[in-house]
């Protein structure tokens, strides 16, 4: 029997509902399939944090590196700013990782009723790949003149070459693998007049590296639009850091419910456990 060793991190909120129920359907599906799973859990945490001053113990990604996989609950929890909580948990398994790709499907499933009206099972169904590790999520910038009328706040968006082609090469090789082959990328080049014509033209090139995937693009603004008038135009979409956050909800949310909707942070060469 394949044995799998998992680091189980419940986190907060709705996690420490869902991850023990999720423990209990993986074991189900271990014992069908003839699958072995050894769970061990941290209880990294809000709560933890309140306790011990941090998220996670400064050896924390140390402990479990050595795992096949991370099974995530949630994090962020009332007592403890959302930028604490993220930055000190969830973001240093993806940098510390490379978990530079995140995936989340859009389906509607059997029994759930989308909120758009009419669509079925079936009418739904694509995939959002959200680029996870730089772009405009990133810890470079400051903030000077604290207090005063002088006050000034910077955050840097950082796109690299290396980071945005792997992305993009993730997703078109999801489309090729899929019926459709058909791709949708989001911008808004009209906004942000450097990084975002930078994105554009690495797609135009990975594009010429495959003609069989149809290729096409939207601005961030009416293609949250065209999530919800016309989900059924849409197979894998791709989206820089921020856009594709909040596109991989949004998407779910046209299905009826985010609640159902897995993502992951994955480092597809396997060098590190995949959360």
């Amino acid at each position: 029997m394949k044995s799998y060793r998992i680091a189980v991190i419940a986190g907060d909120g709705i996690g420490k509902e869902v991850v023990p129920e999720g423990v209990r359907v993986l074991e189900a599906a271990g014992r069908k399939f003839g699958i072995g799973f050894k769970w061990d859990e941290f209880p990294w945490s809000c709560e933890y944090r309140l306790k011990h001053g941090r998220m996670m113990p400064e050896d924390g990604l140390a402990a479990i590196r050595a795992h096949d996989a991370v099974f995530f609950g949630a994090c962020g929890f009332p007592g403890v700013p959302d930028h604490v909580s993220l930055w000190e948990l969830l973001i240093p398994m993806r940098r510390g990782f490379d978990l530079y790709v995140n995936l989340r499907p859009v389906r509607l499933m059997p029994g759930i009723q989308s909120p758009l009206a009419g669509r079925k099972q079936g009418d739904i169904d694509f995939w959002v790949v959200r680029e996870n590790t730089e772009g405009e999520y990133s810890s470079i910038g400051g903030r000077i003149f604290e207090g005063t009328e002088r006050e000034t706040v910077v955050q840097q968006s950082t796109f690299t070459r290396a980071g945005t082609d792997r992305i993009l090469k993730y997703a078109f090789e999801l489309a090729k693998s899929r019926p459709k082959k058909h791709l949708t990328s989001a911008t808004k080049s009209n906004g942000f007049s450097i990084t975002m014509p930078y994105w554009d033209e690495r797609v135009r090139a990975m594009a010429a590296r495959y003609p069989e995937v149809k290729t096409d693009q939207y601005h961030i603004d009416i293609l949250t639009a065209h999530f919800v008038q016309h989900p059924d135009w849409f197979d894998v979409v791709v989206g820089s850091n921020l856009f594709g956050d909040i596109l991989s909800d949004l998407g779910p949310a046209c299905t009826g419910t985010i609640g159902i909707a897995p993502s992951g942070n994955i480092n597809p060469e396997r060098k590190f456990p995949s959360v």
